[in-house]
């Protein structure tokens, strides 16, 4: 509890002293401790979650009524690795956390493949899975906070480690999202750090510059993956070390154009829009708030989707599969497309 109040502490001082310490700002955390290959789990919700008949305009009402802000629907599944992280170190042992999440919201959970009713915050009656699908639940856990008159305040996807997760609970609480947008908010607690040639891993499936992404008059060879970096990024390191190195990961990104920014520089971008601006600018322009963010765009320079909370190897693989064979045209989600492969592997063919 000593070391949670201390990062409290810590990221206040950043906040209100302008933030001059390095981007590396984050705790103790081990991204490399998240093991997510398939395998069978038994998440369990914190007693505290709350016990919900699943009318999200009621509990929204209860909560208020109860003093809160609001609500956070929490959308998991059983067997995710990373909502185990969640359960376990987040909503278990920071207890700073936990109080603080209590205090301000009562939180629902949703099981993305389950069949209960639910009435959505705008009064529509769907299934828990069509809830997920409907807004577009790619990666568990994934938060929805919805505060005042059933607004929704912030949609936080995957996991988040306890520095930022906890900065993600201040941004709504304190009415920053209101205000500015998120990536603006960790800026100030994550200050831009002084590039320098070399201080970014990078790899040799990156284009180099020129950096001409424009992709709105004719269609591009491949869809594209944009990785925003930044120097001193414990993540980043963990992403190259690990499953950038894999051969699998590797050969699958031979399928798309793939290049690397740093987040904060001034390098020229024609976008795939067209448009002409900075590395940074681009980065606000699309809200990166996140070291790594990977940005995934179709042939046209439609975005697809993106990861922008921790990945590990099998995430980034089933990601990449995702994209590569279009799979979002065939499904509303990833996990949606993930479960028709499943079933189709099951089918037995004819003799």
């Amino acid at each position: 509890m000593i070391a949670a109040a201390f990062r409290l502490i810590l990221f206040f001082s950043f906040i209100n002293l302008g933030a001059t310490a390095n981007a590396s700002l984050e705790d103790d955390f081990d991204i490399s401790s998240i093991d997510d290959a398939p395998g069978v789990r038994d998440n369990q919700y914190p007693e505290w979650f709350t016990h919900s008949f699943l009318n999200l305009q009621e509990d929204l009402k209860e909560a208020q009524d109860e003093g809160k802000l609001g609500i956070a629907v929490y959308f998991g599944q059983k067997d995710c690795a990373y909502c185990e992280k969640l359960l376990e170190v987040n909503f278990g042992k920071e207890e700073d956390i936990v109080q603080y999440t209590r205090k301000h919201f009562n939180v629902i959970p949703i099981d993305i493949w389950g069949s209960k009713e639910v009435i959505d915050i705008n009064g529509n009656e769907l299934t828990e899975k069509e809830f997920a699908e409907q807004e577009e639940t790619h990666f568990t856990p994934s938060l929805i906070f919805y505060t005042d008159d059933g607004k929704e305040a912030l949609k936080l996807r995957g996991y988040h480690s306890p520095y930022k997760f906890q900065a993600a609970l201040e941004y709504v609480v304190n009415g920053y999202y209101t205000k500015e947008p998120l990536s603006d908010y960790m800026q100030r607690a994550d200050p831009p750090p002084k590039f320098e040639i070399g201080d970014i891993s990078t790899e040799a499936f990156f284009d180099a510059e020129p950096y001409a992404l424009d992709r709105s008059h004719f269609p591009a060879y491949a869809p594209l993956v944009v990785f925003f970096e930044q120097q001193d990024c414990h993540a980043c390191d963990i992403l190259h070390s690990e499953p950038l190195s894999d051969t699998q990961a590797r050969e699958l990104l031979h399928g798309f154009q793939a290049l690397q920014v740093n987040m904060w520089s001034d390098t020229p971008v024609m976008t795939p829009d067209g448009k002409k601006l900075s590395a940074k600018q681009w980065a606000q322009n699309l809200g990166i708030f996140y070291a790594p963010t990977l940005v995934f765009f179709d042939e046209h320079g439609a975005e697809i989707m993106r990861i922008d909370s921790v990945v590990r190897l099998y995430r980034l693989r089933g990601v990449l599969n995702y994209v590569l064979s279009k799979g979002y045209q065939k499904a509303p989600t990833m996990q949606r497309w993930r479960e028709m492969q499943q079933q189709a592997d099951q089918v037995e063919l004819p003799n």
